[in-house]
């Protein structure tokens, strides 16, 4: 009981510093495939570097897209242990390489399935999607992209040239206002010509007076001087005051 119970634990033992674990991976889960090109089916196996798990077999196999399983390939391994490596965790990839794809009923799942004596691992699988026109919907999409954007242009280009034709010939005048108005504006302040005389026109009445004036211009009255006063009566008034003041 006591020897049993020491297999158990050196067993577990070996699984924990070991690994003793075993997994199958694939990576990337999705690709894309093109006609008459290869692909890759990726299956990456771990398992430890120990006598029970050195030896296993691989299958491949896909699913298509109405769920028919077709087997593609198998292949047995026989993993000689590296010394110094013994118990420790290996890693290596099987991949599988399919080519040329005929048509695109090949797409579908594609799965890696490992086998050991009382082990079975299976990947998740690997989407494959098989297209048969390459990079043409790209270009189709630029080609598409550069007539719109020169359909646009043209169309802009078009609409403003109607709106000038439209303007020029429903506003002639307006336009030639304009053109004027920047020439009075252009030409200096000595090039203006001067205002018009101004001319007024003259009544009867205004004749009448202006001919009298000139009767009086033509035919001047003589001017009376003022008498003088002789000395007799400046005499007379001198002694008339005389007496004035004798009398006061």
């Amino acid at each position: 009981m006591a020897s049993n119970l020491k297999v158990i634990f050196l067993f577990l033992w070996l699984l924990q510093c070991g690994g003793g674990s075993v997994e199958v991976q694939q990576k990337p889960p999705i690709q894309v495939a093109l006609l008459k090109e290869g692909i890759s089916i990726p299956c990456q196996v771990i398992f430890p570097y120990m006598p029970e798990y050195t030896n296993f077999s691989i299958f491949y196999y896909w699913i298509n897209s109405l769920g028919k399983k077709t087997s593609i390939y198998n292949r047995s391994e026989n993993i000689v242990i590296p010394s110094g490596k013994e118990n420790k965790t290996a890693t290596i990839s099987y991949n599988h390489r399919i080519m040329p794809l005929e048509n695109t009923s090949y797409t579908g799942t594609y799965y890696c399935e490992v086998k050991w004596n009382n082990v079975q691992k299976t990947g998740k699988g690997v989407f494959v999607l098989v297209r048969g026109t390459g990079y043409i919907d790209t270009s189709y999409g630029w080609e598409i992209l550069v007539t719109f954007t020169t359909l646009l242009a043209a169309l802009s280009i078009t609409a403003t040239a109607l709106l000038l034709w439209k303007r020029k010939v429903l506003c002639p005048r307006r336009n030639q206002l304009n053109i004027l108005r920047q020439k009075v504006e252009t030409q200096p302040p000595s090039a203006s010509p001067p205002p018009p005389p101004v001319y007024d026109c003259l009544n009867s009445q205004q004749v009448d007076v202006y001919s009298i004036l000139e009767n009086n211009t033509n035919n001047p009255s003589p001017r009376k001087s003022p008498p003088r006063k002789t000395p007799k009566k400046q005499a007379t008034l001198q002694e008339s005051s005389d007496t004035l003041y004798e009398n006061i």
